[in-house]
């Protein structure tokens, strides 16, 4: 059978093994073939082709459920689920998404692109299945990374106590998540990695009772109590602490042989209750490029497939956003030693690598676990360090209550770094940065900033150490800058709550945020070609906002217009909008962002368009609201 044949997953059944690895190395040529065209995660998925195959063909996929943790690790799975014909257009405009999606297939049960949320789905759903009186399989796959997220604990906790819930938990141990995995548990599923197999160890002391005078096919409870016994004394420490949770545990597991993930989903079928298969595999498995750099291909832009070396662009680009955000933090932390960098497993998206390489007493990753980081911060805060949280703006999402409770309350001086802010193109709606704007302007004493390009940025990373009188943000873009010039050191802290008038006109204003400060300036450009003359300003701060430059500016002019890469509702144009009404000026006021819609994957070029805040879209919106019709007033 070759793998575009394949429609449903249980078309797997009845399949020899040898069959099977020849649908194994189908899928990681098709995963290879069309990673390096169109770009994607590409490490997680090849690590758990066998996993994927063996697990499927021993469940009822008509009935039975699989949940996948975070999603990018489900390549294999969207291949096996009827979307081999479509795998082309991954990650691409009304193409196969790169995460979970629920309406994208009956076999994607619940959604995911955030760490783990796999078990407490599953739970929920297997509760569910019992009330309902059903009786179907739920099995959990999440990877060794995701355990380090409290909320994977959590459910592991939950799920224990329900010994006549029947679950399995498969934990996909490839010692990764982006980055090598920290901290204790890592750690101590390392030893178990490195020790014998312990997954038949039970039923192996079952066959040498049943052999024994008088027992036969039944053993006796206290038999049964002496296998349990015996067993708990082999399994390593790792095993023994998951079965005092509550779990059975079977493992570790030889994640790329067939017959024996197999013959242990099979037995684990069995078993009643909480059961987690410990599955050890190779992140990258068959690519040898993807294998010796597991951090490198854990995501890739279109690469060569034969060299594993990226595709060069036409021209240079200037550096990213982030590469700015690290080297100036790097620079200000090798003469402040008050600085800590905080990761929650994103050294090497955040940048905060770098620190980690040039100062690595001044760096920590927390693993998944935002909640942790930002407490962390708070306590680092509270004795006197200056701790900078570099988590994108999608992630820092839950860690809400802590910046609430933790940091906004106590008014600690915690500096948020927010990368990704904004439209972030091919992951899709899971990690687009929308909500920092609004999620954290209703805060007392929280203080948000946005550069309008990297060079500002700089400054802002400056201004954010500085403060010391509570809480700051900053969110800055993905992707690349535009090429201004940068300094080696002496950046000039801004004064808070201050922005500055780039352009002047007297026929409307626009009030750009951080990074639609350069295409304001390009709107007002497409204006100006129609007779119609733009004041732009940058107001770089949402929180508080620069009133004494504003406000005179919408009460003289009369039009104004914000423009702000998040969504609207509650957003910096409605502060912008709150400010003139608690000023009673007469103003008509037109916003221009993220509609209250959910921003699906695509490029960013293409989710601009869509979105209409291209800079000849803007100046159509404004020349058609305020200039070809009578505008509504805002007073």
């Amino acid at each position: 059978m070759h793998l575009s044949e394949l429609t449903h997953p249980n078309q797997l059944h009845g399949l020899s093994v040898n069959q099977l690895q020849q649908i194994a190395r189908q899928i990681r040529e098709k995963h290879l073939q069309t990673v390096a065209t169109s770009g994607g995660h590409l490490g997680p998925g090849l690590g758990v082709v066998e996993l994927t195959i063996a697990l499927y063909q021993t469940l009822d996929l008509d009935r039975d459920k699989v949940i996948w943790d975070v999603g990018h690790q489900a390549y294999p799975h969207k291949l096996l689920t009827g979307r081999y014909n479509q795998f082309h257009t991954l990650r691409q405009r009304d193409g196969v998404a790169g995460y979970l999606k629920r309406c994208e297939s009956q076999f994607d049960h619940f959604g995911a692109g955030h760490a783990s949320t796999s078990i407490s789905a599953a739970l929920g759903m297997a509760i569910a299945r019992d009330l309902q009186g059903e009786n179907y399989k739920v099995a959990a796959i999440i990877g060794d990374g995701a355990l380090t997220g409290g909320m994977a604990l959590e459910a592991i906790n939950h799920a224990g106590h329900l010994p006549k819930t029947n679950l399995l938990v498969i934990l996909n141990d490839n010692e990764m998540s982006i980055s090598p995995n920290v901290g204790a548990i890592p750690r101590y599923l390392n030893k178990i990695r490195l020790s014998p197999p312990m997954q038949f160890i039970s039923d192996n002391l079952e066959e040498q009772f049943k052999h024994l005078p008088f027992v036969g096919e039944a053993l006796t409870p206290e038999m049964e109590r002496m296998k349990e016994g015996m067993k708990r004394l082999a399994v390593p420490k790792v095993g023994a602490v998951i079965e005092e949770l509550g779990f059975t545990y079977m493992g570790p597991v030889d994640g790329h042989d067939l017959e024996e993930l197999i013959a242990t989903f099979k037995q684990a079928h069995k078993i009643p209750g909480p059961v987690l298969v410990h599955v050890a595999t190779v992140k990258g498995k068959g690519y040898e490029v993807a294998e010796k750099d597991r951090v490198g291909y854990h995501a890739q832009n279109p690469f060569n497939l034969a060299t594993g070396k990226a595709i060069p662009s036409s021209k240079p680009k200037p550096p990213s956003y982030s590469k700015v955000f690290a080297h100036t933090l790097v620079k200000l932390a090798e003469n402040d030693p008050r600085i800590v960098g905080i990761t929650a497993a994103m050294a090497t998206g955040t940048g905060l690598d770098k620190l980690q390489q040039k100062l690595p007493k001044q760096y920590i990753d927390v693993g998944i676990a935002e909640q942790h980081a930002v407490t962390l911060a708070a306590g680092l805060a509270c004795e006197g360090m200056r701790p900078v949280a570099a988590i994108y703006s999608t992630f820092l999402q839950r860690g809400f209550d802590q910046i609430v409770h933790d940091v906004c309350i106590q008014n600690l001086p915690v500096f948020f770094c927010l990368d990704r802010a904004g439209i972030v193109g091919a992951d899709g709606p899971t990690h687009q940065g929308m909500y920092d704007i609004a999620y954290l302007r209703c805060l007392p004493n929280m203080v948000l900033m946005a550069p309008k390009d990297e060079g500002e940025l700089q400054r802002m990373v400056a201004t954010g150490i500085d403060y010391t009188d509570g809480p700051i943000a900053m969110r800055y873009p993905r992707g690349n800058g535009y090429g201004v010039p940068l300094m080696e050191e002496g950046w000039e802290p801004l004064e808070i709550g201050k922005g500055e008038i780039l352009r002047n006109g007297d026929d409307v204003l626009l009030v750009a945020y951080g990074s639609m400060v350069h295409p304001a300036l390009q709107t007002a450009e497409t204006l100006s070609e129609h007779g119609i003359q733009a004041t732009v300003v940058n107001a770089r701060f949402a929180k508080p906002l620069d009133t004494e430059l504003i406000l005179p500016l919408a009460q003289r002019i009369g039009k104004v217009v914000t423009l702000e890469e998040g969504c609207l509702m509650g957003g910096f144009g409605s502060a912008v909008v709150e400010a003139i009404m608690d000023a009673e000026i007469t103003a008509s006021v037109k916003r221009i962002g993220v509609p209250d819609i959910l921003v699906d994957h695509a490029k960013p070029d293409e989710s601009f368009a869509s979105l209409r805040l291209t800079p000849p879209q803007m100046a159509e919106t404004v020349r058609n609201h305020f200039f070809s019709k009578q505008p509504s007033v805002v007073s």
